[in-house]
């Protein structure tokens, strides 16, 4: 499902971070099987202001903090347990951690879906020191600059002072090395938009991290997820 060529072969940038933009992921077939089939089930719907950055949008779980297998299988296509399959591999940890040049060997793994429903956002901010890397894919079929819900690599906690966007459309990704200078933004999904802007997280964590998006204990509302 995953061409990890893709990733073997693309060098890390290095201004104003380490990251990279990533894309021909899937094949065609794969990308329109994962793209009209994305999770829409036991979705919560996550806003507030922690401090740093706003934010509202919906997450479902994928793979749960270092588990071994996709969080209810059952209800996912067959293109969506194959990718589960493909980032649980020894070979895609491998693969990101060549790029990235990180050491991931001991680092566990979470990933989460997410929709991006009209108005929704993710403010500038820096990730959880706790993280090390994410890679972000993307779902959308089709989607245009004006509609918003781009992600944006700045070079400050200022929105405007951006380096590169990437739109969110399927095949498209972005790994993004944590540090002090690792700032990001996902803009404003514009209210007039009339699909959901589509995206997945990977994240590979420090030793003995716990779940933020999924702290022990929480009992949340899961949903499925419409358009809104």
């Amino acid at each position: 499902m995953l061409d990890l060529t893709q990733i073997k072969q693309q060098a890390m940038e290095t201004e104003p971070y380490r990251w990279a933009f990533l894309n021909g992921l899937f094949s065609t077939a794969d990308a329109a099987a994962l793209a009209t089939t994305f999770p829409r089930d036991r979705f919560k719907t996550v806003t507030g202001f922690d401090g740093e950055k706003s934010y509202r949008y919906r997450s479902r779980s994928l793979v749960h903090m270092g588990a071994t297998s996709p969080t209810h299988p059952e209800s996912l296509s067959p293109a969506w347990q194959q990718l589960a399959a493909d980032l649980l591999s020894p070979e895609f940890r491998l693969a990101v951690q060549r790029i990235s040049g990180l050491s991931l060997t001991q680092s566990p793994m979470e990933v989460n879906v997410f929709h991006y429903g009209p108005g929704s956002w993710l403010g500038p901010h820096l990730d959880l020191k706790a993280k090390m890397m994410t890679h972000v894919l993307y779902f959308n079929e089709n989607w245009h600059h004006k509609d918003g819900g781009n992600l944006a690599i700045l070079r400050s906690s200022d929105p405007a002072d951006i380096v590169a966007e990437v739109l969110p459309v399927v095949g498209n990704s972005a790994l993004l090395v944590r540090s002090n200078q690792s700032w990001h933004t996902v803009s404003r999904v514009a209210e007039g938009c009339h699909t959901s802007r589509r995206s997945m997280n990977v994240i590979f964590h420090l030793p003995d991290s716990v779940s933020t998006m999924w702290p022990p204990g929480e009992n949340p509302v899961l949903e499925t997820y419409a358009d809104e």
